[in-house]
């Protein structure tokens, strides 16, 4: 809808006049605007908002794939108002709040690490020296710390754990900019290749002092900018609204009035208006677990859909979407060309995402989460580093940090009570490990090919190279997370929060 209205270009250029240089550009809009993005909606937003928003500023389609899937780790754990960390207490039976605040103690960490990885993996991708990655340090350490920082703090409060991302994903942006504006800045700008050359082969100097505002100045208004930026603000609260639990459960009992009961393929289907249920044909109750698995004479597995088709996250950014048309003034024409361009992108990354998550369920019916699972047990005390590699396989097979801690959540208290390690930091470390999985998962990589790619074609021959150059980061930042698990576990166990009493 911004595109086609043209505010799109007005809400790149004020993000561009925060700082001219690109490093810089990668972290305030990869790292810090992204988090705000994962915090609201999750689920892979964050990589197709932020990557469309790099693309629209001129970076290319392949290198915004890469740094927003490398960008989209540190704040998954709380994605989607917290859905990972409410999902892991549930299928668990441990705290929310003290597995949210382990996490907390965890991740931080790698929030000021990521920064830094987005700046030199940019420089290098434009050719750069690795000078011209570390000049710049100030402005990542204060982008990763001052998202770290509130990272800890927020995560272990009751007000705003399900809220992390966001409050340090503003805090971030806030600090940052002014931080650029008002107390540092690099003395050259870092460009792009294409811009380096272009400006090259006019005479002009590739590294023109950023004091140097002629080419450079702002020529929109606060009012046009506000109102270019309305419609990430009305997504950004819609998604806030839609993520509040209370507001999903009233969502839930809308229509609670409105009840039904039918059959659908033989089996039940029913509930209410706002909330029906379909029990899975030849599925629900007929799947079994043993122990260590499952305790004694656990309960069959239950394989029920329930229909949120009002509480959803995506009829949050549906009304957002339709909020935002109405702001911006869309016409008739732009209404329909909005629609067919978004059907139109989004029609493959659907069918992929439906059949990643099908995987994730066949893997936990079929009793192949348990196998695997079992198997990491044979680690003894190097399990808490091993703890975070089954979270991190659990997203790469489901696309999910929520989907991979619904499926080894419970496995992974089980194991750390088997081998008498702290259930507090063996689960959270299932999410905090995941969150590194989430850049090579086959749903992460398609949303980012479909929001920077708009050619068919490159976007399907992009997949392969795209996995090819995140995997090892991928398979590094689990090993990092591994390396704070253990060190927790077995050096600085006093890091570890303590559950209330009565849980």
């Amino acid at each position: 809808m911004t595109v086609v209205t043209g505010e799109f270009e007005i809400a790149q250029e004020s993000i561009v006049h925060i700082s001219f240089d690109r490093r810089l550009q990668c972290v305030l809009i990869a790292f810090s605007f992204g988090a705000i993005i994962e915090g609201t909606s999750g689920f892979g937003t964050p990589v197709a908002i932020a990557g469309a928003v790099m693309v629209g500023l001129g970076f290319r389609p392949f290198q915004s794939a890469v740094l927003n899937l490398l960008a989209n780790t540190a704040p998954v754990a709380w994605g989607a108002i917290g859905t990972p960390i409410v999902t892991l207490a549930a299928v668990s039976g441990l705290d929310q709040l003290t597995l949210s605040a382990m996490a907390g103690r965890q991740l931080p960490w790698v929030s000021i690490l990521v920064p830094f990885w987005l700046v030199v993996t940019f420089v290098k991708m434009e050719g750069g020296t690795w000078k011209e990655a570390f000049e710049v340090w100030p402005a990542p350490l204060v982008a990763g710390a001052s998202f770290g920082v509130v990272q800890w703090f927020a995560s272990g409060t009751a007000q705003f754990h399900l809220m992390t991302d966001v409050v340090s994903g503003v805090f971030s942006v806030v600090v940052t900019a002014l931080f650029l504006r008002f107390v540092w800045h690099p003395k050259t700008r870092f460009l792009l290749q294409s811009e380096r050359e272009t400006l090259a082969k006019a005479g002009k100097s590739t590294a023109t002092a950023t004091s140097d505002m002629s080419e450079w100045k702002y020529k929109y208004s606060a009012s046009e900018t506000i109102h270019a930026w309305l419609p990430w603000i009305i997504l950004v609260a819609c998604c806030a609204l839609w993520g509040t639990p209370a507001f999903k459960a009233f969502l839930n009992g809308l229509f609670s009035d409105i009840k039904f009961s039918t059959t659908l393929l033989g089996s039940p289907f029913g509930g209410t208006l706002s909330l029906p249920v379909w029990d899975m044909p030849s599925l629900n109750n007929l799947v079994q677990r043993m122990p260590p698995v499952a305790p004694v004479n656990a309960k069959p597995e239950a394989a029920r859909f329930a229909i949120n088709w009002l509480s959803a996250a995506g009829t949050g950014v549906f009304v957002a979407a339709l909020l935002s048309g109405l702001a911006l003034g869309l016409s008739g024409a732009q209404w329909k060309q909005a629609f067919v361009q978004t059907a139109r992108r989004m029609k493959n990354p659907v069918l992929v995402i439906g059949q990643v998550l099908g995987l994730g369920f066949l893997t936990r019916y079929a009793g192949t989460d348990a196998v695997l699972g079992l198997a990491f047990t044979g680690a003894g005390f190097l399990y808490p580093f091993f703890a975070a590699y089954l979270g991190w396989l659990g997203v790469f097979l489901t696309g999910s940090d929520t989907a991979s801690n619904a499926l080894f959540g419970s496995l992974q208290r089980i194991t750390a009570q088997q081998l008498h390690l702290n259930e507090i930091l063996i689960v959270a470390t299932n999410s905090t490990g995941g969150v590194m999985g989430k850049m090579i998962d086959a749903q992460s990589i398609m949303v980012a090919c479909a929001a920077c790619y708009d050619d068919p074609k490159e976007r399907t021959y992009a997949l392969g190279p795209i996995f090819r150059t995140v995997f090892w980061y991928s398979i590094a930042g689990a090993a990092i997370i591994g390396v704070i698990a253990l060190l927790q576990a077995y050096v600085f166990p006093g890091v570890i929060p303590i559950p209330p009493i009565a849980k």
